[in-house]
This record gives C-alpha cells, sequence and structure tokens, in this order.
C-alpha cells in the first residue's frame, strides 16, 4: 500500500522518488494493515465471524502448522516481528498455531509458550472427546479470580505474556482481561480450535460444539480420510464417507452457529453455504 503523498513526487528526480515511496510504504502501509475494526476486535476472525464475513488465511490471519513442520519456529518468530507495528492497534494478521502436541498428550507447557509469544488461537489434533476440548481450554485460561463471570472451565496457564502483549500492543491489564476463550467470555480474543480428522470427533459433534469455550473446529479432510479407513489423501479424502462426514459437521456448525473451517481448497460461497467460515487454503 502506498501513502497519496507518493503521487506528489513527480516534480523530483528517480532517487528521491524511490526513496521516498519506500519509506513511506514502510511506515503506513502496515499501520493501515493493522487497523483495528470497527467492533474493537484483535482478533480478525472472531470479528469476521461476528460480521457474519469468512475468515480467509492470508487475509485476516495466518495459520502456523508447527505440527506437521519441525523447522517453522524460526518462521514463526519472524512472523510475529512482521505482524508487530508499533502503534497499531491490532496484529496485522491473527496468529493461528497449530500444535505439535495431540489430544492425548501432555501439552500445557507448550500452549501457554505460544499464547505467551503471542497466538491468538491454538489448533489442537487428534480431538475425539468433549474432556479433549475442555483439557485444551484450561490450558489456554488463566486461573479464575475473584468474582469471575466465567470461571469454568477453569484454567491452569501462568502469568508471563510480555511478548504477547508487545505483539497486541496493549498493556497488562488489557491482556489480562482479553486473553481469554471467545465465545465463552464474549470479550475474549483467544481461540481454542479443535481438528476434526477422528471418527470419533464426527460421532460426537453436537456434544463437542457444546463445550464452554470451544471457538471452533477445522476439518483436515486428510487424516479423517484416513481414519475413516478409506485410504490416503489426494483423491480419497473426496470419498463419499469423508464427503458425509464432512457434511455432518458442516450441518451441525450451523446448528450451533460455531465458526468452523475446512483444511480443502475451496469455493468460498459454496463452503459457507455448508456451514464453513474459516479457510486455510483458498480456490481462486
Amino acid at each position: 500500500m502506498r501513502d497519496g503523498k507518493d503521487r506528489k513526487t513527480s516534480g523530483l528526480n528517480i532517487y528521491w522518488a524511490v526513496s521516498t515511496a519506500i519509506v513511506l510504504g514502510a511506515v503506513f502501509a502496515p499501520l493501515s494493515w493493522a487497523q483495528q475494526g470497527a467492533s474493537g476486535r484483535l482478533n480478525k476472525i472472531i470479528e469476521q465471524f461476528e460480521n457474519g464475513e469468512p475468515s480467509l488465511v492470508g487475509e485476516h490471519w495466518q495459520l502456523n502448522d508447527l505440527e506437521h513442520n519441525a523447522f517453522q519456529m524460526d518462521e514463526f518468530e519472524s512472523f510475529l516481528n512482521e505482524i508487530e507495528f508499533k502503534g497499531a492497534s491490532r496484529p496485522g494478521l491473527t496468529p493461528i498455531v497449530r500444535i505439535p502436541y495431540e489430544a492425548n498428550q501432555d501439552y500445557g507447557h507448550y500452549v501457554k509458550q505460544m499464547l505467551d509469544v503471542g497466538a491468538m488461537g491454538i489448533v489442537l489434533p487428534q480431538v475425539k472427546t468433549p474432556a479433549d476440548v475442555t483439557k485444551l481450554i484450561r490450558a489456554m485460561r488463566y486461573p479464575p479470580q475473584s468474582g469471575a463471570e466465567y470461571p469454568e472451565p477453569s484454567g491452569q496457564r501462568g502469568w508471563g505474556p510480555s511478548t504477547a502483549m508487545r505483539v497486541w500492543n496493549v498493556e497488562s491489564q488489557e491482556y489480562s482481561s482479553k486473553a481469554d476463550v471467545w465465545p465463552l467470555n464474549p470479550n475474549g480474543e483467544l481461540l481454542a480450535i479443535a481438528m476434526v480428522e477422528t471418527r470419533e470427533i464426527v460421532d460426537n459433534i453436537d456434544a463437542i460444539l457444546q463445550v464452554p469455550g470451544l471457538g471452533g473446529l477445522l476439518i483436515g479432510p486428510a487424516d479423517l480420510s484416513l481414519a475413516l479407513g478409506v485410504g490416503n489423501p489426494g483423491p480419497n479424502s473426496n470419498a463419499p464417507e469423508v464427503i458425509a462426514a464432512i457434511e455432518k459437521v458442516g450441518a451441525a456448525c450451523k446448528r450451533h452457529n460455531a465458526l468452523c473451517g475446512i483444511y480443502m481448497r475451496s469455493d468460498v460461497e459454496a463452503r459457507q453455504e455448508e456451514g464453513f467460515m474459516l479457510f486455510p487454503s483458498i480456490a481462486y
């Protein structure tokens, strides 16, 4: 994005024109990119959903997949530095992390670390039961304090979000009030997202969607295909069993008015009709 002042450089020589463009682009583009919406939301995914609009990867949010990319920690750190703009009212893209731990493992320490450096959402692989979801929510929340309006599920996270406060560009008190799971806390800016990639979560979908604090679902068609026993991804992720499972989850999301996404290059409008509003990949 270029500031309008760039167009007034025609009377200068090429050197000054290029220099001015670079300086103005570096200063004003990030700030425009990161402007806070009319809702006052820091998390663009939540803002989009509350406005009835889809959330598109690269436009509203960034998915940092640390489950399948063991070398992405450096990339994630660079990404956080890129979206941290001094004076901006929120990060340019909402940072979401898919952690390298499965639902049946001990991952509380890792969730704490990712939130402390600025993540606004945690994606948990291999979820099967409502108890799996509650475990994630507890790891993401701080313990309830005296007079807490939303004390349950009680949190277990320890305090230490100095980097997160810098990325979010908020002070300590504001961070503590907003670093909670939405929609359990309507003012929360954190998303607890469960991966849909097991037979069990599809079977339990209505109970899963009623767990207090669940922010959304994200379908992984490839692993779901494997779990359903219809073959390794590619064309087999379009097997009738997989399509039926996707349709079942989408219908449940519509019934519960829940945020749901799908790991599949998709026509956004068509998928919205099916109940999906979160898109890690898009068909153009």
